[in-house]
């Protein structure tokens, strides 16, 4: 659709914008932020890992590291022994996201689309869902927006899609101010009785349409 080709193209000049404008804004945060995560949580400060991008292109993501290294001698394994109270606050804030502007740079996401998930749920998406990656991932979504973690898969992915079919500036402004409140009111952030997202399965949809 023409108006959406018209519409990636004024957007993708505005997060190039918004993104260094925002890493010059937010550098004192982020070294304060990088600091702290060598001291409490060690290194490397950044979680980097392999992410699928627009048409399933495979980007790396970077974020601020929010938990400690697996640990088995110790019993330190699962998500939940991992995330630190510290942890839990860069999350709860969104904090540990900021590097990912980095990423909004370099073309790999845009400040508002559907959240980036993990390399192994690609095959497990049905053609619906897949649209997901029909434009770029997301800092911040409608999904994101909506309940963050508390929400269900399927809610989700249908956010994701509604998002590609109905994206304009318009949405993205909403999303961008639900998601400040969102974040203010620290809502979502756990997924029931896990401290993230339950891992994606797949579905009994992945081949229809």
């Amino acid at each position: 659709m023409t108006s959406h080709r018209l519409y990636d193209g004024v957007k993708r000049v505005l997060d190039i914008a918004l993104s260094v404008v925002g890493i010059v804004l937010t550098a004192p945060i982020q070294l304060v932020v990088a600091l702290l995560v060598a001291v409490k949580l060690g290194r490397p400060v950044l979680f980097t890992q392999p992410r699928p991008g627009l048409n399933g292109k495979i980007f790396t993501l970077y974020k601020f590291r929010t938990m400690k290294p697996v640990d088995a001698a110790n019993n330190v394994v699962s998500d939940s022994e991992r995330l630190t109270t510290f942890g839990r606050l860069l999350r709860s804030t969104s904090l540990d996201e900021l590097p990912a502007l980095i990423n909004v740079i370099r073309g790999d996401m845009s400040i508002v689309g559907p959240r980036p998930l993990l390399v192994a749920y690609l095959p497990r998406y049905s053609k619906l869902q897949a649209r997901r990656h029909e434009v770029r991932p997301g800092i911040t979504g409608l999904a994101q927006s909506s309940g963050r973690n508390a929400i269900s898969w399927e809610q989700r992915f249908a956010l994701d899609v509604q998002y590609v079919d109905n994206r304009s500036f318009r949405l993205d402004t909403a999303i961008i101010f639900k998601t400040i409140k969102t974040v203010f009111l620290r809502e979502g952030i756990s997924s029931g009785d896990s401290v993230t997202m339950t891992e994606f399965l797949g579905n009994d949809e992945n081949s229809s349409s």
